[in-house]
């Protein structure tokens, strides 16, 4: 067992391989797919995440799923305070004693929230900052939920499934472009920021992860609101192999009222969702519900 020390100001102590599994063995927690769990156990994989995060050490940053602490502690060394949410109560109660135990200096300065991410609304400090190690099936989701709730989020780094990483930092054109982009993109700029091996985690996933950075934007000008634009987006989607006149048909009623906003917004009614940017979908949203309506 790597044991705490108070070196703090060189190098801070964190928790590995060992550390994970004997934590996890005081709990009785086996990392079930169910949640999608597989705790980091590498530090210097750890100091990568932090640094790539780009953390002034007066921000508060929000965690999402923290496990059994492993990024938690290098997040406590970069930021003023970490606020870290939890969907699993086993987990949670183990959290803040390794907390007291590996930072006891930093314990003040977090604050543990047992929640399920989807449904948090507000939180004990506003975060500044996203940085998280994402269950594969929920990630997208609760990057799209948190930006939207809230905006006091200025950037973040996620680790998350590669494929969703590059999904997320997709630009207009590529095969890989779809809904999390377009939607992302509402929200700010996302780029590929790395990428993560197999044999840091535990238990080791069958696939490479991602690291996707972000800096939120000023959303696109527009009378429309966000939920008319998404439902746009949606339906641009649901087919993507189809044209926009035949893809937004149900959405607008008629495959004819479609083709009547899709040309209103300056936009080619054969071209595919994939080939536009959020101010085009942003348009045709606008041609739907003007505002004279």
């Amino acid at each position: 067992m790597t044991e705490p020390n108070s070196e703090h100001a060189a190098v801070a102590p964190l928790l590995g391989a060992a550390d994970i599994r004997r934590l996890a063995e005081e709990i009785g927690v086996r990392p079930t797919k169910t949640l999608g769990q597989n705790f980091v156990i590498d530090g210097n994989t750890i100091r990568r995440i932090v640094a790539a995060a780009g953390i002034d050490p007066e921000e508060t940053v929000l965690e999402v799923g923290p496990g059994l602490g492993s990024l938690t502690l290098g997040l406590l060394d970069a930021a003023k305070t970490v606020v870290a949410v939890e969907i699993d109560p086993v987990l949670a109660g183990k959290l803040p004693e390794t907390v007291r135990t590996w930072r006891p200096e930093a314990a003040d300065d977090f604050h543990l929230v047992v929640s399920d991410a989807m449904k948090v609304t507000e939180l004990p400090v506003p975060p500044t900052a996203l940085v998280a190690n994402l269950p594969y099936n929920v990630a997208v989701p609760v990057v799209l939920h948190l930006l939207q709730h809230f905006p006091s989020l200025q950037h973040g780094l996620v680790m998350v499934q590669d494929e969703v990483a590059d999904r997320l930092a997709a630009g207009p054109g590529s095969k890989i472009y779809g809904v999390p982009s377009v939607k992302a993109a509402w929200y700010g700029h996302m780029r590929k920021a790395g990428v993560i091996g197999m044999n840091v985690f535990w238990p080791a996933p069958k696939i490479h992860s991602g690291l996707v950075s972000f800096t939120r934007g000023t959303p696109p000008a527009t009378h429309a609101t966000r939920e008319q634009v998404f439902a746009v987006i949606d339906a641009a989607f649901a087919q993507r192999r189809k044209t926009l006149r035949a893809a937004l048909a149900s959405w607008a009623g008629s495959a004819a009222e479609a083709e009547r906003y899709i040309v209103a917004a300056g936009v080619d009614p054969t071209a595919r969702g994939e080939v536009l940017d959020i101010n085009a979908f942003v348009r045709i949203a606008e041609a739907r519900h003007p505002l004279d309506a």
